[in-house]
């Protein structure tokens, strides 16, 4: 008898046959999302636990965002930056505000956003500082994880990223993240110096924080040498970590930080995912005057970038988490969850600790990185209905939509206790 293939299995199947082998999924294929709820084509529901990599931080098709995306498809999507168009003005006088600075050159994906950055730093360093023409260095950190464009991997530690896609481009130096002193001693032996990009939590590396002062002295040591502070906020920014940017430290603005003590601003802010709450592409870069003023016509650009359809998206985004006080709401849940899972390690021979900050938080799995231990406890963790995947082979990634209350919150932890016991029992220390 001929065995009948589920729905899901079918997907699955026709992903791995006309698809390109790039990406490991966990074995399950969603079809509808509302809020922290995702359900599978079979009709099951979980919660997500994963935010699309943070990007669906105001939850999966949050009803003000999406009417932002309709009404503004029923009336223009593109135009290109040929021609002025009524949103994008609205948008970059709204998104300066929002985050206190002067400009804002407006990308699509999060990679675009990085290799603009680097591309303003470095014609910084030749026009503003005088560095010679091909000549000026970023300094970056290892283990970062800041895309996978052809730049950006020329400096990742991840060889999987990295093996037969040279030759690889110049100009960075890499040290140890967290470590000030090994940063102070490049910015001060090395001339040709002209930014440092940074994480201020290092997402896909297993949500590795630093200590609490890294991120302002950091700054602070950029601004002694003079160079460019670059914060790739990608992933941690929009609320994530319990404040509008990672780099806010502990304070709850929705808006440009009021206290200053706490807040390393960077010369160069990287956004993206979760500034169009996961409905839409957009991505932006913001500096001030004295820097953004590097970029004339035609020396950057793209035909998607500034469309009147992100503009509005990202607006309605950003009204979100402003009207939601996503940013509060975070930081909460994100102590609750982390003494919850700490109460648990006291027991367990399985988790070895948790870390994180608002709710961009991981798990270590006491197992080898070359481990299944872990990839086994995020398919079990499907099973009984909330999705998660691994990073970094023993580590497991918890960042939920921000939407989540209180009770939903509760639940997941019971969940993901329940989970991780049934592996207790035979585990080896």
């Amino acid at each position: 008898m001929q065995t009948q293939v589920s729905k899901s299995d079918a997907f699955i199947e026709l992903e791995a046959k006309y698809g390109a082998h790039n990406y490991h999924p966990l074995p399950v294929v969603l079809k509808r999302g509302e809020g922290v709820y995702v359900w599978d084509v079979e009709g099951k529901k979980y919660f997500d636990f994963l935010s699309a990599y943070s990007a669906v931080n105001q939850g999966h098709c949050h009803p003000k965002i999406i009417k932002a995306l309709t009404d503004q498809a029923q009336q223009l999507t593109l135009t290109s930056r040929a021609f002025y168009n009524d949103k994008l003005g609205l948008f970059e006088k709204y998104v300066t505000a929002y985050f206190g600075f002067d400009k804002v050159l407006p990308m699509n994906t999060g990679a675009e956003a990085v290799e603009t950055a680097i591309k303003i730093c470095r014609k910084w360093a030749y026009e503003k500082k005088g560095i010679a023409e091909n000549n000026a260095q970023i300094i970056v950190c290892e283990n970062n994880f800041h895309g996978r464009t052809t730049t950006v991997i020329s400096f990742s530690n991840d060889e999987d990223a990295r093996k037969n896609f040279g030759p690889y481009t110049p100009g960075f130096i890499k040290i140890p993240y967290d470590n000030l002193d090994a940063l102070e001693k490049v910015l001060k032996d090395t001339p040709n110096v002209a930014g440092f990009l940074v994480e201020p939590i290092q997402g896909e590396a297993g949500v590795f924080t630093p200590s609490v002062d890294f991120i302002r002295k950091a700054q602070a040591l950029c601004q002694k040498y003079g160079v460019l502070f670059i914060a790739d906020e990608i992933q941690t920014g929009i609320a994530r970590t319990g404040s509008l940017l990672a780099v806010c430290g502990h304070c709850s603005c929705t808006g440009h930080c009021e206290k200053q003590e706490t807040y390393a601003q960077p010369d160069i802010l990287i956004l993206g995912k979760a500034l169009s709450g996961g409905v839409y592409p957009v991505s932006a870069v913001l500096a001030n005057n004295d820097i953004m003023e590097v970029i004339k016509p035609g020396q950057h650009g793209s035909t998607f970038g500034g469309n009147p359809l992100a503009a509005a998206v990202a607006i309605a985004a950003l009204d979100v988490v402003r009207d939601e006080k996503l940013a509060q709401r975070a930081r909460q849940q994100g102590e609750k969850f982390r003494k919850k899972i700490n109460d648990y390690i006291k027991q367990s021979q399985v988790v070895k600790l948790v870390r994180g900050k608002g709710l961009l938080n991981a798990i270590v799995i006491n197992d080898a990185p070359d481990g299944n231990t872990a990839w086994n406890i995020c398919v079990a963790l499907k099973e009984n209905g909330l999705l998660a995947k691994p990073t970094h082979g023993n580590i497991i990634r918890f960042a939920p939509p921000l939407v989540m209350n209180d009770a939903q919150l509760d639940e997941c932890i019971e969940i993901i206790c329940k989970t991780l016991s049934q592996f207790e029992t035979n585990h080896k220390q």
